[in-house]
């Protein structure tokens, strides 16, 4: 036998506790009775006080609150096998960690933002298998496909604007590494999700998402940042800002048409993170789940057993009748 809820099962310590609240409320309501008549009145009023049958009754219903506790944590055994799958999309998450990531044009910043949008992200995804690729002036994959989404967790949480040494922001790299990490002989539908403030210093996005659309891969895009744009921190720990030769802040904006412009060569859609950590669920609902069509990830076959907390309920209905049914007083004798 398995129980679903063990924990449960401390609640039974309330059994003790119920037994004496029930001889209470017995010992007081012999004491009600008595004075509202002598003994031999009230055996003629009310029939003979029956006291086994009352210690009967009280065991019933202690009984019966055990057998509804037993229940309800869960009593199993006995199983079968039953065959299960798993169906959902592969999705490659690449992740810009270029220091204009860094910028607070959103709050706390870019990529702090874009790590929230990913984890909530992550709580509504259906089945589908994960990766992540990190990428700057170059990319690395971070955490292959998977179902495993506490894995992909623990390597988002390694993302900083320092992880990648090369300087820059390639997408052509990027959305190249993500296709490589594409099993293209599964039937499987493709989509990379892309979040990045669009800043292509090397311009070879667009040709990438071409070829991203030759071999069927969606790609969908996350703008993160806002047009107007902010400066970029300097990153020596001193809190200041980037400036050019002339000393003038650098600022990054975030490159709106560049970014629609990879999306629509791929048939995927563009977003901006605008609301808050949602957006990202939108374009998984929006965008991803109705633009792809689910296959079959994993299949097999599990233990399933049987659920028998319905008979500790039958058990737990027939004591309560019985002690509905059980008179704790005789028959009352009639007065001559």
């Amino acid at each position: 036998m398995k129980l679903t809820h063990v924990w449960l099962l401390h609640f039974l310590w309330l059994l003790p506790l119920a037994g004496v609240a029930l001889a209470v409320c017995g010992r007081q309501k012999k004491k009600a009775m008595e004075r509202f008549a002598d003994p031999e009145l009230l055996a003629r009023l009310t029939g003979q006080d029956l006291k086994r049958r009352r210690f009967f009754k009280g065991l019933f219903l202690l009984t019966a609150l055990a057998l509804m506790l037993f229940a309800l944590a869960g009593p199993r055994w006995g199983s079968h096998y039953q065959e299960v799958s798993q169906k959902g999309v592969d999705i490659m998450i690449l992740v810009d960690v270029s220091a204009s990531m860094g910028v607070e044009d959103i709050k706390p910043d870019r990529l702090e933002r874009a790590r929230r949008e990913i984890l909530d992200f992550l709580s509504v995804v259906q089945g589908d298998r994960v990766g992540l690729v990190a990428f700057s002036g170059a990319a690395f994959v971070q955490c292959p496909l998977t179902l495993d989404y506490g894995a992909v967790e623990m390597f988002l949480g390694q993302l900083e604007p320092d992880l990648i040494p090369v300087p820059g922001t390639d997408l052509g790299a990027a959305i190249e590494t993500g296709l490589s990490s594409f099993d293209f002989k599964e039937e499987t539908d493709k989509v990379i999700l892309l979040i990045t403030d669009g800043e292509d210093n090397e311009g070879k996005g667009l040709d990438a998402a071409r070829k991203a659309a030759e071999k069927g891969v969606k790609v969908f895009v996350f703008g993160m940042g806002e047009t107007s744009g902010g400066p970029i921190p300097a990153g020596d720990g001193k809190g200041g800002f980037k400036k050019d030769k002339e000393g003038k802040l650098i600022l990054s904006r975030l490159e709106e048409e560049s970014l629609r412009r990879i999306a629509s060569a791929t048939g995927g859609t563009y977003a901006r993170s605008v609301a808050g950590d949602l957006d990202l669920d939108i374009l998984y609902f929006d965008g991803i789940k109705s633009r792809t069509e689910a296959q079959t990830l994993k299949s097999g076959k599990i233990k399933v057993y049987e659920e028998r907390f319905p008979i500790f309920l039958l058990a737990a209905l027939v004591f309560l009748v019985l002690e509905n049914l059980l008179p704790e007083r005789s028959v009352r004798v009639r007065p001559s």
